[in-house]
């Protein structure tokens, strides 16, 4: 399977999952519109910081692709300062959800571990999509 087709079906699964967390939230809290927003809000966060991570590993690799020498030290320097920059704007943006917006943690959680079960959905989907051997 083309790696490029399984981050894309990774990521529409995490939302479907992330939707579908949002909406169980919303039938079974005492306070329906919160719970909602925070596994939205934590699935926002881990989107934001999985987009990051694919772009600069994109950057990394069609650098090393282009050029066949080690990247300079100047630009390794630049991409590890970009990558803290935006997580410590994902903490902060946690931060705000939390403190200042006042939504639950557990469904920022349940929120931002939406990729993991999406990565897991599609496990178990590709051991089902495997065609077994027969055992002798």
């Amino acid at each position: 399977m083309d790696p490029d087709r399984l981050l894309r079906r990774i990521g529409r699964t995490a939302v479907i999952v992330c939707a579908s967390m949002a909406a169980v939230a919303f039938a079974v809290s005492s306070s329906p519109l919160r719970s909602a927003f925070a596994v939205i809000g934590g699935g926002l966060i881990a989107g934001v910081s999985y987009l990051a991570i694919q772009s600069g590993v994109s950057a990394f690799v069609d650098r090393l692709i282009v050029s066949d020498a080690a990247p300079r030290r100047p630009a390794l320097r630049w991409a590890v300062t970009r990558l803290t920059v935006r997580y410590a704007l994902l903490g902060f943006g946690a931060y705000v959800m939390i403190a200042r917006l006042r939504l639950s943690p557990l469904g920022l959680l349940a929120g931002a571990s939406s990729i993991v079960a999406a990565v897991a959905v599609e496990a178990v989907r590709l051991l089902i999509m495997k065609d077994p051997s027969p055992r002798t």
